[in-house]
């Protein structure tokens, strides 16, 4: 089903798989997808932060249902903070150097092994990644307190993402897309996503209609 995704739905993915890490969760859920779908830069997460679905609600929204982990705290946040100030996404970089090959690898990874690997992620988000030098349990906590290994996606985020199929052949698209990704993560009826979306004022049917209209007016 990956193939069909473009590559800006691949990367709403990918961006939720590094949600789960920064905030220590050990799992891929709706939630995650929710937050990534809303800080893209495509008409349907327009649709979401017109409605006040925005990635810091989320987020704020993602932290009382469900929690933070020990890769949360202070210093780990004034670090990322500080970063993020000169424009340079520290989550973002150590996420993907170390889903790819492991703890510690934010240090010792090759220019050339990293460009092959991102590659590889990105067809497939939720690949399992290989690192020869890693045994034991796929997920393990990293010396910073970050989740590394394989995350597991929850049975729900995977329905949400068949769903996303469902929606694209509705509409007749021969592709699965943002738009598609986020009308079936809207649509969602267990799990985080309604507690969330119930508690920022935004009903689904509000924001299914909000984001079929943004892609009506750009076709």
């Amino acid at each position: 089903m990956f193939e069909r995704f473009t590559g800006d739905a691949r990367d709403v993915v990918f961006r939720a798989q590094e949600h789960a890490r920064r905030l220590g969760h050990r799992y891929i859920g709706c939630e995650h997808l929710l937050l990534a779908a809303a800080a893209t830069g495509e008409p349907a997460g327009a649709a979401l932060r017109e409605h006040g679905v925005t990635p810091q609600a989320v987020e704020t929204e993602i932290v009382r249902l469900v929690g933070l982990s020990q890769a949360a705290d202070l210093f780990d946040a004034l670090d990322r903070e500080a970063l993020a100030s000169i424009g340079i996404d520290l989550d973002a970089v150590r996420g993907r150097i170390e889903a790819a090959f492991g703890p510690d690898a934010f240090t010792r990874a090759g220019p050339g092994t990293r460009r092959k690997s991102w590659a590889a992620m990105r067809k497939n988000p939720l690949a399992r990644p290989r690192h020869p030098r890693r045994a034991g349990p796929d997920q393990q906590a990293a010396p910073g307190g970050h989740t590394t290994g394989h995350i597991r996606v929850t049975a729900r985020a995977k329905q949400s993402l068949q769903h996303s199929l469902r929606e694209a052949q509705a509409r007749h698209d021969s592709y699965i897309g943002v738009e598609h990704l986020t009308l079936a993560l809207v649509a969602v009826t267990g799990g985080a996503v309604p507690p969330i979306l119930s508690a920022l004022g935004a009903p689904p049917a509000m924001l299914r209609a909000a984001i079929l209209d943004r892609y009506r007016q750009a076709s």
